[in-house]
């Protein structure tokens, strides 16, 4: 089989490599999709330090094509299209037994996976050996749109963790792919929903993901726009989505009392911010930070997306095939795109 492999800050290449088989307790997955993710476009461009060589790809739908003899054959047949949620925890801390994976203190994104050659998540490979236990049925929708079941549910966590209620004003602060999908969950939680953002066309697309108001915050004071469209009182809910740590400060300013401030990206770079602990301590609001995602959210997220419950036709931006990677990873890193997405 083939795999993508990096070597070095923009050094991509395809390998050759022996196809693994099905161990007894193990299912053979043909990788039919992957998305490349913001974290991947990190190794490639440096941001984010990896050991070399390392094998990227952890937003993956696939088809099952050998069973280990030991496998359950009444859950899992040869030709079942599946998504893998990704097996970074460690599956034996407090917080992985409590069901709370996505805050696993042993998070490893390095493993050396069973088949691979290399480290890493592997989904950049043509085949993967896996557990069942991080397979998820999808039905009804192609590879490409099946992939984005783990992004999806990193924000089905992620709205889950700020508990939105009907009527709640909901912020989303970025409109990238995850402020995306946080802007189409929270309508679909019953959320009146205000999308932020400097580009146009992403606003634009926030509206038609039932935004009921947009705020270009190139042109608009944001806090200004938010204390008309709440009539003074705040936000309940602001997901700030973006990387940028001086953003805090202003979802800060925006949250109502009693509300919840939840930080859902990665901080590149992480630098200190600052905030009123007078003000948190009189209003009452939270902050909070989120990342990842469980099977529960995964299991969700994937009938979701088999049922077109959230369409995720609109964030595929590219599509190119496994030889083509590297012109992929090119084209992602331009940040004009929500998701490019390789084809197997």
């Amino acid at each position: 089989m083939r795999t993508a492999v990096f070597y070095g800050v923009e050094d991509l290449r395809i390998e050759e490599c022996a196809t693994p088989e099905a161990s007894a307790n193990k299912i053979l997955i043909r990788i039919d999709a992957c998305a490349i993710c913001t974290w991947e476009q990190r190794v490639y461009t440096g941001v984010k330090k990896v050991e070399y060589p390392f094998i990227g790809g952890h937003e993956i739908a696939a088809e099952i094509v050998d069973l280990g003899s030991e496998i359950d054959q009444k859950n899992w047949k040869i030709g079942d299209k599946v998504v893998f949620g990704t097996n970074l925890a460690c599956g034996n801390c407090e917080f992985c037994k409590s069901g709370e994976e996505q805050n696993c203190l042993d998070f490893n994104h390095s493993k050396h996976l069973e088949g691979l050659p290399h480290k890493g998540m592997g989904g950049l490979s043509e085949y993967m050996l896996v557990e069942p236990k991080h397979l998820f049925h999808y039905y009804n929708v192609t590879p490409e749109e099946a992939a984005f079941t783990e992004p999806l549910s990193c924000v089905v966590h992620s709205c889950e963790t700020a508990n939105i209620q009907y009527g709640d004003l909901v912020v989303v602060i970025g409109c990238g792919i995850m402020g995306q999908l946080h802007v189409a969950l929270s309508v679909k939680s019953g959320a009146t929903v205000v999308a932020c953002d400097l580009n146009e066309e992403r606003l634009k697309l926030a509206k038609e993901n039932g935004a009921r108001y947009v705020i270009n915050s190139g042109t608009q004071d944001l806090k200004e726009e938010v204390a008309k469209i709440s009539h003074g009182l705040g936000a309940n809910v602001v997901f700030d989505t973006t990387p940028i740590a001086a953003l805090v400060q202003d979802s800060v300013s925006i949250v109502g009392n009693t509300g919840r401030v939840i930080l859902y990206s990665s901080f590149y770079p992480d630098e200190p911010v600052g905030f009123s602990p007078d003000q948190l301590h009189k209003g009452g609001y939270s902050i909070r930070g989120t990342a990842n995602s469980n099977s529960r959210d995964f299991i969700r997220a994937s009938k979701m997306i088999s049922e077109r419950t959230l369409d995720m036709r609109p964030f595929i931006s590219e599509v190119v095939s496994f030889d083509e990677i590297e012109k992929g990873f090119k084209s992602a890193i331009k940040g004009d795109k929500y998701r490019v997405v390789v084809k197997f």
